[in-house]
């Protein structure tokens, strides 16, 4: 599955920025490539609380990260962008992990420049790696990478941390280095996503986490600005966060679900968006085949 060079040539032809939603399961996933988007992305913070139900603060690493990206590479075919957060070490550490995600499914890997534990670059209390270590890290997985069309995303959260200037120089550093896309986390205003448009190199990576630092902005918006990627990384989680907590209030207060019968999915509609029917088309098919059977 060549999915490095399909995201290569899904931003290459793109007329303006490529918008790609967050998951952290692999139910998500699929109804994310069922509405028509051509790739997703696995976020930290969306594994963390969907798959474990704890905060984007350094408690899951890889393992937990590549359990989700294999379960979300078994129910899709797109492009699947994966959160690798620190690399989860120095050197040696991001390249077993650019080798294992690369083997299991990853067609873009993001790394960042925070210490260890990391926190959601939303929140505040970050720290980040002197520059030294972060360039030779960002090094470290370009060249570690065995797909050449497997992209690395070089992510740096100094603007929290420094300013905006440093983290314009940090990123200008990990292109250099020959990372493919570059991350600026975080920015706060119109004016420093125009000057990261404007002084960083390369593909550039947005995040819209709603109600963030960064201000809301559209599509049109960052196509104007210059950004190829804009993340949604917890969207899909904020609102089912909050529709399963609504429910479960109602239900205990109510002791039934007849509130939500206008708003809850069908049966035949979930069992249509895990699959069913092709598997019960294949179970057919293959027993159909069944010759007499011999004594």
């Amino acid at each position: 599955m060549e999915t490095g060079m399909t995201l290569r040539k899904l931003l290459a032809q793109a007329d303006g920025p490529v918008v790609i939603p967050g998951v952290g399961t692999a139910l998500e996933a699929r109804a994310a490539e069922a509405a028509g988007f051509e790739a997703i992305y696995v976020s930290g913070y969306a594994t963390a609380a969907w798959r474990h139900a704890v905060p984007d603060i350094g408690l899951i690493a890889l393992a937990e990260i590549r359990e989700a990206l294999e379960a979300v590479r078994s129910a899709t075919t797109v492009p699947l962008l994966v959160d690798a957060d620190t690399g989860y070490g120095d050197v040696s550490n991001v390249a077993d992990t650019i080798h294992r995600l690369e083997a299991s499914g990853a067609s873009a890997i993001q790394v960042e420049d925070q210490t260890w534990p990391k926190r959601c670059g939303h929140l505040t209390g970050k720290s980040v790696e002197p520059i030294e270590v972060a360039v030779r890290k960002v090094r470290a997985a370009v060249r570690a990478r065995r797909d050449d069309a497997t992209l690395i995303i070089a992510r740096t959260d100094a603007r929290a941390t420094h300013d905006l200037d440093e983290a314009i120089e940090r990123a200008r550093r990990f292109h250099a280095e020959g990372a493919d896309a570059l991350f600026i986390d975080a920015p706060e205003s119109r004016e420093e996503l125009e000057r990261i448009a404007a002084e960083v190199p390369g593909l550039k990576v947005a995040n819209m986490s709603e109600s963030g630092r960064t201000p809301s902005t559209t599509r049109a918006e960052f196509a104007e600005l210059g950004f190829e990627i804009v993340l949604y990384p917890t969207s899909a989680l904020r609102i089912a966060s909050r529709m399963f907590v609504e429910f479960f209030a109602d239900l205990a207060r109510e002791g039934d679900s007849s509130s939500w019968s206008g708003r809850i999915q069908s049966l035949d509609a979930l069992n249509a968006l895990v699959g069913l029917r092709e598997i019960e088309e294949f179970e057919r098919a293959v027993l159909a085949d069944d010759g007499p059977i011999r004594a």
